[in-house]
């Protein structure tokens, strides 16, 4: 009996411990975001994609010349989070202050001056890089200086052949065609990746693309482009088609580039300023080649 009583009173003074799988009843759970197949909150990308294209429809039928104010401001956000995610995953230390100067310098100086407003205002943020981070010392210098050159040369001189779109006289036309271009490359690709994707396009680098989505890019895309170009410019059909399947390939070139970015990282988004795409850089992914090749052709199909 003393035994016993031992045993009991060494029960009530140490209690077993709760297991660490019990329930809480207190606590209650919330429930799941809902997302779609392709791993979109779809709702809440599609609410958002529809704001931002009111903004820059909005821009370009008004005052077209607002488009460039857009790109800017875009562009300094993405910058933002390009340099953030850098710091945060691998200790890079990116020459912020000169690359958002010169950034802004170079989509402002495409306006008036064109390329050569651009590549002067790149030159020079590349040179006041290189002084800015002399003050940190040997260690970490061609890491910081390789990232902050990448940084300059990925957003801001991409965006600034975007804001090149806008100045000649059909410049809402140009916008449109390339922003259009973009847009089906990206919802063709959506859609059939979602109802018919099953061969991956690049599995260790993004493994939701699939070819039968890419197929879908390319049909849309070059719809868009064909109609675009007929259309709203002084072009034909077939620099249209030409157009629409470039626009894909440099759009698709772009998500793939950015996903590796962020797998070499090891992030998901680069921010999370969107709801349902992530940060503004991954939606910039896609655009930002695309501006370059659509200056390019637009410029040899469509000459000012």
């Amino acid at each position: 009996m003393s035994q016993v009583s031992e045993e009991r009173e060494d029960r009530v003074d140490n209690p077993e411990p709760v297991p660490a799988t019990a329930p809480d009843f207190e606590t209650v759970p919330e429930p799941a975001q809902k997302v779609s197949r392709a791993g979109r909150n779809l709702p809440a990308a599609i609410g958002v994609g529809l704001l931002l294209g009111a903004a820059i429809v909005t821009s370009l039928l008004t005052v077209r010349f607002l488009f460039i104010g857009i790109i800017a401001i875009a562009i300094a956000v993405g910058t933002i989070e390009l340099a953030g995610a850098l710091k945060r995953a691998a200790g890079i230390q990116i020459a912020l202050v000169p690359v958002l100067v010169g950034g802004q310098a170079m989509i402002w100086l495409a306006w008036p001056y064109g390329r050569e407003g651009a590549l002067t205002a790149f030159v020079l943020t590349v040179l006041v890089c290189l002084l800015w981070r002399l003050p940190g010392g040997a260690d970490g210098y061609l890491r910081d200086i390789s990232a902050s050159v990448f940084a300059v040369a990925y957003i801001p001189l991409f965006g600034a052949f975007a804001a090149m779109l806008v100045p000649p006289e059909d410049g809402v036309g140009r916008v449109l065609a390339f922003m259009i271009g973009v847009v089906a490359s990206d919802t063709g690709g959506y859609i059939a990746g979602v109802l018919g994707g099953k061969h991956p396009m690049a599995p260790t680098i993004s493994p939701k693309k699939t070819w039968e989505g890419f197929a879908g890019s390319l049909v849309a895309g070059v719809v868009a482009g064909a109609l675009t170009l007929s259309l709203l410019l002084e072009g034909h059909a077939w620099q249209g088609v030409l157009f629409g399947a470039a626009i894909v390939c440099t759009a698709t070139l772009g998500d793939l580039v950015e996903s590796l970015i962020k797998r070499d990282l090891g992030v998901k988004d680069m921010g999370n300023m969107l709801p349902g795409h992530g940060g503004l850089m991954d939606r910039l992914d896609s655009l930002l080649p695309s501006a370059v090749v659509s200056w390019l052709l637009l410029s040899a199909f469509v000459p000012v």
